[in-house]
């Protein structure tokens, strides 16, 4: 993986450094990977989870739901209390036409959902990605230009704004407190804006489903309410009328069934921050290595006595871990006093600091032990 400065300030040591590397390639699933680059998606922080995303202004939020199943059906009443948050979203890119003229052509339409009454809307980055036009159509037929707030390409989420009256707003619930098999509906614009609106119900299936896209896993809700291209940015929601789920993926490979939703309450500090800042600010140490497993570690015993950790290949240019003198060929053994023996631990250790925290670290250098104390900084962006 390429890092954001691409100098590299030390070369690895020679001789058994070399063996390792060899060793550590063949044992180590995915080479090298960058570390410090933030959470894992949609990993978030946790005890922030149920915070709001905006302070009310007022607006009139879909009531939480009191449904007797036997004068209505669930589905019914939280389509007609919910259906009106959930907008359609067409991504406009200039693109040149045969006669050589620059125009603004649909690049792709998604959905989205209004979580404010002064006009912010939650959807998935990938729907909006590469667009010089937004244009969200509301469930009453207005059409209205809306503004890019923040997006983030890690997590695929992004917030848009719109300048309009008389919205109504969706209710953010709380996915932490969901279990599998309790009612999931789904609310979106399968195939695109003609199918605006539509509404398929099932179960949630599934929680914490680790789904990966690219070379990024997601902690998914999984569920089997249909959610096909156009549903991404659409709501999922529980049978008290809160979403619960910003819809995003559906498994590739033809399978039926299985439709995955990022968790609202992972997601809303998310939301929160891209409001607030337009991105989201992640600690970074500059790193890039691999792990040594117990695997490796036997291997070399006989010539080497390595302890199990981090191996760093490389420094990244003026990065935290550059300042801090942490050298390729270093092992990361713990921070902070906290053992870290995989990227999951790493990542999970880095998920509840900020950018500016000190930790001590504890390094493997030439046989022998040290630390250094290291202030983390903020992860670079695209």
């Amino acid at each position: 993986m390429n890092d954001f400065y691409g100098d590299q300030v030390r070369s690895n040591k020679p001789g058994f450094l070399s063996y390792f590397v060899i060793a550590l390639i063949s044992a180590v699933v995915g080479g090298l990977v960058v570390l410090g680059l933030g959470p894992k998606l949609l990993d978030w922080p946790q005890g922030q989870e149920n915070k709001q995303v905006v302070q009310d202004r007022g607006s009139k939020e879909a009531p939480v739901l009191n449904i007797d199943p036997e004068k209505v059906s669930p589905t019914v009443a939280i389509a007609e209390k919910v259906g009106p948050a959930v907008v359609g979203i067409r991504n406009l890119a200039r693109g040149v036409t045969f006669f050589g003229d620059v125009q603004e052509v649909e690049n792709g339409t998604g959905s989205g959902v209004i979580i404010d009454k002064a006009g912010y809307i939650v959807t998935n980055n990938h729907v909006i990605e590469g667009a010089t036009q937004i244009i969200v159509s509301l469930s009453d037929g207005r059409q209205v230009k809306a503004k890019l707030i923040g997006r983030d390409g890690k997590t695929d989420l992004a917030v848009l704004k719109i300048n309009a009256p008389n919205l109504t707003v969706a209710k953010l619930g709380d996915s932490t407190k969901l279990k599998v098999g309790e009612l999931a509906v789904a609310i979106g614009n399968p195939m695109g804006l003609e199918f605006a609106g539509s509404v398929t119900t099932g179960v949630i299936s599934a929680l914490n489903r680790a789904v990966p896209v690219g070379d990024q896993k997601f902690k998914l809700i999984q569920t089997d309410a249909a959610i096909n291209p156009g549903n991404s940015g659409g709501a999922l929601i529980n049978a008290r009328g809160e979403v619960i789920g910003i819809n995003s993926a559906k498994l590739a490979g033809g399978a039926e069934g299985m439709g995955f939703s990022i968790p609202i309450s992972s997601a809303k500090p998310i939301i929160k921050e891209l409001i607030e800042k337009g991105y989201v600010s992640r600690p970074w140490i500059g790193i890039e290595g691999g792990v040594v497993t117990p695997e490796i570690k036997e291997e070399l015993k006989e010539e080497y006595d390595l302890p199990q950790g981090i191996y760093i290949s490389k420094v990244i240019a003026y990065s935290p871990a550059h300042k801090a003198d942490i050298q390729p060929g270093d092992i990361i053994t713990t921070i902070d006093g906290k053992e870290i023996k995989s990227m999951d631990e790493l990542q999970n250790f880095l998920n509840k600091r900020r950018p500016g925290d000190k930790v001590k670290i504890s390094l493997f250098r030439e046989n022998k032990a040290l630390e250094v104390v290291l202030t983390l900084g903020e992860m670079p962006r695209d």
